[in-house]
This record gives structure tokens, sequence and C-alpha cells, in this order.
């Protein structure tokens, strides 16, 4: 074979061997960008596991809080007591027997309040105030107890401390319609009084009726 047949064919190969090269630098970069997609998607998925992992804790609070609010209620078939319905006498009746308790953990539940008051007497109900729009707890609660003495003993517990809180218990006080609880006056008692300026110099004189006149402050 002649020398330059030899050449043609030494160079023939070197450029199919370029060629494998590339293809398989092809590959490995193919490779690469898989691996890279598939460990994006896991880490959506991941994503995905916790948002739905925080969906059903949001869901379990309100539960948990539906069944708050819902203590102490009777038995189903049985109507409870509406507030709307009652009249002043027996609503007073009722906050007589009742404590105002503020502070509260916002964790804490119906059942933890009423163990922690236990000892002042039977609980008839716990209500624990929540945001209506979020549902989320307020901070404070309503105790209402069978007997009206209870209240004594549970103004001992002010000040007690509650899931590493000082609670604030109070008497509840009944709000009665037309009564504020402020030292501000009742709307309709409060007199206006215009106020005074001094206008400059006024004649003594009479002033004609036929005419009109316009004094300027000096």
């Amino acid at each position: 074979m002649e020398p330059e047949e030899l050449q043609y064919e030494e160079s023939a190969d070197i450029s199919d061997r370029k060629e494998e090269g590339y293809a398989d630098g092809d590959d490995q970069h193919l490779n690469e960008t898989d691996q890279s997609i598939e460990t994006e998607l896991e880490s959506i998925k991941a994503r995905v596991r916790e948002m739905e992992d925080e969906a059903e804790k949001l869901r379990q609070i309100q539960t948990e809080v539906d069944k708050q609010m819902n203590m102490g209620s009777p038995p189903s078939g049985a109507s409870a007591p509406s507030t709307l319905n009652m009249s002043i006498e027996e609503k007073m009746e009722i906050d007589a027997r009742s404590i105002y308790v503020g502070n509260v953990d916002y964790g804490a539940t119906a059942e933890e309040l009423e163990q922690h008051f236990h000892g002042c007497g039977a609980v008839n109900r716990v209500t624990i105030l929540c945001n209506k729009y979020d549902g989320h707890p307020k901070g404070f609660a309503y105790i209402e107890f069978v007997e009206k003495d209870s209240i004594t003993m549970a103004m001992a517990l002010d000040e007690s401390l509650f899931r590493g809180r000082q609670l604030k218990v109070m008497p509840k006080r009944t709000n009665k319609p037309g009564i504020s609880t402020t030292h501000r006056p009742p709307k309709g008692l409060v007199r206006s009084r215009r106020p005074r300026f001094y206008s400059g110099y006024r004649p003594t004189r009479r002033i004609s009726r036929g005419r009109r006149f316009f004094y300027s402050p000096y």
C-alpha cells in the first residue's frame, strides 16, 4: 500500500474516534441533565408533602377549636339555651356563676382549663373565645360553674401558673343594654356648648333695623 493511502486511513480512524468521543460526551451530558431534573422533581414532591402535612395540621387544629367551642353543650337532640333569647335576669344568673380567665395560652384546651379549676367546684361550661375569621384563640376564656360559691374559690387562682403563664381571673360581668362600663356619660345626655369667640368692638347704641352694619375686629 502506498504512503498516501496509509495516511488517509489513519486520518479516517482519528475522525471516527473523535465522533465517538463527542457521542459519549453528549450521552454523559444528557445523563447529568436527567439526574438534575429527577432531583428537582423529588424536591418539588417533598415540598408538596410538607404543604399537605401542614394543611392536615390546620384541619386538626380547626377541629379541636370546634370541639372546645361546643364543650358543655347538651347531648344531640336537646336544645341548648341561647343567650340571645335570654332575659337580662337569666344572663345575670349565669354570669353570677361564671368567671373571666385572661392571659390563656393559645394552645390551651377546654379540658385543661376545666382540670385547672376543677378543685373550685363542678364546671358546667368552658368557652375559649376564638377569632371568627381565622379560628385562632384570642387568649381568654369564660368558665361557668354549677354553683355560685365556686366563684370565690376560683378567685384564689388569680395569677396562678397555667402552661407557664399567670392567669388573670375575674368575675364575669353582664353587659346590660344602655349601661356603659366606662366613665363616659350615656349617649344623648351630653349637651354641646357653643364656643365663645371674641368678635371685636361692639357698639352700645341700638342699630337701626333698616340697615345692617358689620364690624370686623380691630
